[in-house]
């Protein structure tokens, strides 16, 4: 599967809803399911579509990239939407991803700050540029060694496009499956993206509370 290839969203399960309640719908996206509707009739299956089949009132508050798995959330109504946006603007939502990388870093955990920005004449690729690119900061540390490979949990302290794919790749460790910043030894391992949207927490839009959802690992 490739980003820049044909179109082929996953049909089963349709989506797979987490959490329901009269602000929020928290839903498990799956691998290869565009978040919001692409360019062209062919790219309009989305989760935000399929949800609103059952919720017309469901509307987008933060996105994953299409070969990401894992928690999303979305608003059922006006206020909610505003109070997420305001969250996720302020960044009051905490983020981790599980990802297995090639190879082993030498340190148990780390920082990755590598400034990004879009590589223009090969969209939708991102790349390092220190003169131009956005601060972008990774928090990493290791959850299980295996032969060629590690799972790492992630923990995004900003939000660029790509981020983790690019952060990894360029400290030497490519998301395994990861069809822009793989080489073939890393792409060749897995037939999809090996990163996970793990858990989201943040403020509830009614009450303040804080509150945490999860999606297991699903590789």
């Amino acid at each position: 599967m490739n980003d820049l290839g044909p179109y082929n969203p996953p049909q089963i399960p349709f989506h797979d809803i987490i959490h329901v309640d009269e602000d929020l719908i928290v839903a498990n996206k799956q691998s290869g399911l565009l978040s919001v509707p692409g360019r062209g009739p062919e790219k309009q299956d989305c989760l935000i579509h399929r949800l609103q089949t059952e919720f017309p009132e469901a509307s987008i508050v933060h996105r994953l990239d299409m070969q990401t798995s894992g928690v999303m959330v979305f608003a059922r109504n006006k206020n909610a939407q505003s109070s997420l946006g305001r969250s996720f603007q302020n960044r009051d939502v905490d983020k981790n991803y599980q990802a297995w990388v090639l190879g082993c870093p030498r340190t148990q955990s780390g920082n990755i700050d590598l400034p990004l920005i879009t590589d223009w004449p090969n969209r939708p690729r991102q790349k390092v540029d220190y003169e131009t690119g956005k601060a972008s900061s990774t928090d990493w540390h290791i959850l299980k060694v295996e032969k060629d490979r590690t799972l790492l949990s992630l923990t995004p302290i900003t939000g660029r496009s790509h981020q983790l794919r690019v952060h990894l790749a360029e400290i030497g460790h490519p998301i395994i499956g990861d069809p822009l910043y793989a080489p073939p030894e890393a792409l060749n391992l897995a037939p999809r993206l090996l990163l996970h949207a793990y858990t989201l927490t943040l403020p509830h839009p009614t009450t303040g509370n804080s509150v945490t959802f999860t999606a297991a690992l699903p590789f």
